[in-house]
């Protein structure tokens, strides 16, 4: 009879830490994914809309293209991955990085420009 309730104590022990460890999992994910935002940029009428913006490292900015042309979201210097062409209402997204100030443009239509700058 000892045997059974020691197995039994040592289930409940197992269960008790499992949903612990669970519990603050949960906490860590929603804690994580609600400290990063999602900033939209329109490009519509060949322009960036709007053409600067500030974010904080860690968050999604997401071009969608309004126009019926094409347009490429590039990095001056290289500081994030290039886009493919975008057709009308495509979509390319990136995670802002390291703190710093970074320009692009439209490689197609190359007098289209904007600034994104990422803050701690």
């Amino acid at each position: 009879m000892t045997t059974l309730i020691h197995k039994i104590k040592i289930a409940a022990l197992i269960c008790g830490i499992s949903s612990v460890a669970l519990s603050a999992f949960a906490d860590d994910a929603a804690n994580s994914s609600a400290g990063s935002k999602v900033t939209k940029i329109e490009i519509k009428d060949f322009m960036f809309n709007p053409q600067k913006i500030t974010v904080k490292s860690g968050d999604k900015i997401t071009w969608t293209n309004k126009d019926e042309e094409p347009h490429t979201v590039v990095s001056v210097g290289k500081k994030f991955q290039k886009s493919s062409a975008l057709d009308t209402d495509q979509e390319y997204s990136i995670t802002a990085g390291a703190p710093g100030t970074y320009e692009y443009f439209c490689s197609v239509h190359p007098k289209m420009t904007g600034t994104i700058v990422v803050e701690k």
